[in-house]
């Protein structure tokens, strides 16, 4: 990363060098304090959260893959009374974690009046990032059926990308997720999966240059009439940063409403937090006008 705004007047050249070593630029539990301490945490906090609402419908089918279901949280008043619905997409690398790590992150949303559907997947290497891309299409597809109002969907991550490649033409959405679909808010996601190719991790995903390239939502063209928020903690990795900057300058070209924000001391774990609470910043930016 530079030291100084590449949208601002310098006296010298700005340095944009690549990282030295790629694996260690995308590792982020090693230079997270007590990384696994979170990693421990979510499921706890995720399954206290179902507990609390026992009205929930969980592993709602939206394909034939144990995989394939999404729990349903409604607020006061239940799906008729929502606002709209907000899909979230958890992270995890597209070979770790599950949705039910990740129910407390409903709280946020539903606290403001949204109905979530809280989105699960197949994970490599079972299935490639391709595929993992036509599942979230299907659940988009399928929450997209239930209420009424607005479709907004938000994901961490490795659930950032599969979120914003929702927006890109070529994913075969429905008629009605499509006219729903008003906002993505894409949280320390992966944007360009080029330089991933090059990672150890790629020995799970398996990714192709041709993969990379139709996979990654900065080389595709985006859908017209829904905004884009890109959001990352100021204190996360310089690539996350990178990456968060990237897709909001390059579809802000294209005709896309877009956004970015990075959240002062907050980490590529911690930022999450603020989706789980209705005062958080990241719920206001899923919730709130944005201009």
């Amino acid at each position: 990363m530079t030291d100084s705004s590449p949208l601002a007047a310098s006296d010298r050249p700005l340095a944009h060098l690549p990282p030295a070593d790629l694996d260690e630029a995308y590792e982020n539990r090693a230079h997270i304090a007590k990384g696994d301490s979170w990693l421990q945490r979510w499921p706890k906090a995720a399954a206290a959260f179902r507990a609390g609402h026992p009205a929930a419908s969980l592993d709602q089918p939206y394909g034939h893959d144990p995989r394939q279901r999404f729990d349903l949280f409604c607020p006061e008043g239940g799906l008729g009374a929502a606002k709209g619905m907000v899909g979230i997409v958890h992270g995890g690398y597209w070979m770790a974690l599950s949705k039910d790590a990740f129910s407390h992150l409903a709280a946020g949303p539903l606290a403001c009046g949204w109905a979530v559907a809280m989105i699960g997947y197949t994970l490599a290497p079972q299935v490639r990032i391709a595929e993992i891309t036509a599942e979230i299409a299907a659940a988009t597809n399928a929450i997209a059926e239930l209420g009424d109002g607005p479709l907004r969907l938000a994901g961490h991550s490795a659930g950032g990308h599969l979120v914003t490649r929702m927006m890109c033409a070529d994913v075969a959405l429905s008629h009605r997720a499509a006219a729903r679909l008003d906002r993505v808010v894409s949280i320390s996601g992966l944007h360009d999966l080029r330089p991933l190719r090059h990672l150890a991790h790629n020995e799970t995903w398996q990714m192709d240059d041709a993969e990379a390239i139709a996979e990654s939502p900065v080389l595709n063209t985006p859908r017209a009439g829904i905004e884009l928020v890109c959001v990352a903690g100021a204190a996360e990795r310089p690539e996350f940063i990178r990456q968060n900057a990237l897709l909001p300058l390059a579809w802000q070209g294209l005709g896309v409403p877009a956004y970015s924000q990075l959240l002062a001391d907050d980490h590529h774990f911690s930022v999450i937090d603020h989706l789980a609470d209705k005062g958080g910043a990241i719920s206001h930016l899923v919730d709130a006008p944005l201009r």
